[in-house]
């Protein structure tokens, strides 16, 4: 087992490896990469410009269309830069600082996503079901405090996450073998006992499934 950084408590920075045992063909992969990436951001803008900009469509299910277009392009906006700078210039040192940042913002976007998706199906649900009392159970005043709440939600719930990794040690040896940060990989650097770090993400690991059966 390497050792522990206990003086220094955690690392100035930390590896990202990318894919391992394909460095050598980083750079034609990026290409899917960089396209769906484009495609994406293209995609989600157009999404949002056409809806914000038509007041016919000012309804609930597009106002959650909205949200699921933001959502979509925080996660991959949070992620994909990073990659595209691995695999194009090689660039796989990320701050410690920058790492707990990115983990903050993937697992609270999952958690939002989560949060949105399941709201589309129960507005499909009431459209199909309830359609006369559709307007008075889902306006769009009501839809705007529901994402209001998933916000906050998600950021109650995943900021112990980025604390509670502040203040563990790590072992010398901070390499992350794949494109991003995620709680679960920077957990297995630490050379603590994670038990309460683990149980919190296998918390979230179930309750992401749970929304997922839901839809």
């Amino acid at each position: 087992m390497t050792a522990c950084n206990v003086s220094q408590g955690h690392p100035p920075f930390i590896i990202l490896q990318g894919i391992p045992g394909m460095e050598d063909k980083h750079k034609w992969i990026s290409v899917p990469f960089s396209s769906l990436y484009f495609i994406t951001i293209l995609g989600n803008r157009t999404i949002l410009f056409i809806i914000s900009t038509e007041r016919s469509l000012h309804k609930p299910m597009f106002l959650l269309l909205c949200m699921l277009a933001l959502t979509d392009l925080g996660m991959s906006t949070t992620t994909i830069p990073k990659v595209l700078s691995i695999f194009w210039f090689g660039q796989s040192e990320i701050s410690y600082e920058g790492c707990l940042v990115q983990l903050f913002f993937i697992h609270s976007i999952s958690a939002m996503q989560s949060v949105v998706r399941m709201t589309m199906a129960f507005d499909r649900y009431v459209a199909i079901c309830e359609p006369l009392r559709y307007a008075t159970i889902l306006s769009n005043s009501r839809i705007g405090l529901i994402g209001l709440m998933s916000l906050v939600r998600a950021v109650l719930f995943i900021l112990p996450m980025p604390i509670l990794l502040q203040q563990m040690p790590f072992h010398a040896n901070h390499v992350i073998p794949t494109t991003y940060c995620e709680h679960m990989a920077v957990v297995k650097m630490v050379c603590v006992d994670t038990t309460v770090s683990q149980m919190y993400g296998l918390d979230i690991s179930a309750i992401s499934s749970s929304y997922m059966l839901i839809v």
